[in-house]
């Protein structure tokens, strides 16, 4: 067995759901359950959030008939596999919204589900290394417009085009997150890879990063999930940054 994929024996995720009617932040209160010592397989659900946060520190609206869900991992593995687990979740939402609406959806890198280009759900994630450098833990903070679409900034926004109770939204998401763990547990993070390029930008479509150079393009991903692009024929690997739009999204 590649010593880099997790064991296959005693993969299948036993959710722990809680509910909670309002929280400042489900992840805020994960990362506590996290550092505290909280077994793998724990989510937390509010039905509205006080204080809810996106990437780079951002604020999430969190308004009730919206997700607010947190889940907590401890795959182990190297470091170096944590964002994998991401692009998993990101796969996961995907396939969670498609299964409820007719979208059409897309993902876009590295956290963002976008429904007719416009931002329709996002995933925070967060990690933990043990002292000799694996994956202690994982979190993930994972937000979807189900009844409203708050405003944005800097991108439009949308629901998922149809709406259903946050509870049973959180049900379908956590059992194709656990179906994917499983799939990862049997064949590598192959199979992640595939299933987000199905689902993401086309090859050779613009690609705008934030801070980044004019006339890039997406160029798909590498083995180990990192954004490929080509910038003036150079083809680089991107292991963190965001994107800010893709022609195809």
């Amino acid at each position: 067995m590649d010593k880099d994929r997790p064991p296959a024996e005693g993969v299948t995720t036993d959710w722990r759901l809680e509910r909670h009617a309002c929280l400042p932040s489900t992840h805020a209160l994960i990362v506590a359950r996290a550092m505290a010592g909280e077994a793998d397989g724990l989510a937390v659900l509010a039905l509205e959030q006080q204080a809810g946060r996106g990437r780079a520190g951002r604020g999430w609206v969190s308004p009730p008939g919206n997700l607010h869900l947190s889940v907590l991992l401890r795959p182990g593995g190297p470091a170096r596999l944590a964002p994998q687990w991401s692009l998993l979740a990101g796969v996961a939402l995907h396939e969670a919204a498609a299964e409820l609406a007719p979208g059409p959806f897309a993902l876009k890198w590295p956290n963002d589900l976008l429904r007719g280009g416009a931002k329709c759900a996002g995933i925070l994630s967060e990690s933990a290394l043990t002292p000799d450098g694996r994956i202690d833990w994982l979190t993930f903070g994972i937000g979807a417009n189900l009844a409203h679409a708050p405003a944005l900034p800097d991108r439009p926004t949308a629901t998922l085009g149809a709406t259903e109770p946050p509870e049973e939204f959180a049900r379908r998401l956590l059992a194709r997150l656990g179906a994917w763990r499983d799939t990862v547990a049997r064949e590598g993070f192959a199979p992640v890879r595939a299933a987000w390029m199905a689902h993401g930008p086309r090859l050779g479509d613009p690609i705008a990063l934030r801070d980044g150079p004019a006339g890039t393009r997406y160029a798909g991903l590498a083995e180990d999930g990192a954004l490929l692009i080509d910038t003036n024929g150079t083809r680089r690997a991107i292991h963190a940054g965001e994107v800010a739009a893709t022609g195809g999204a």
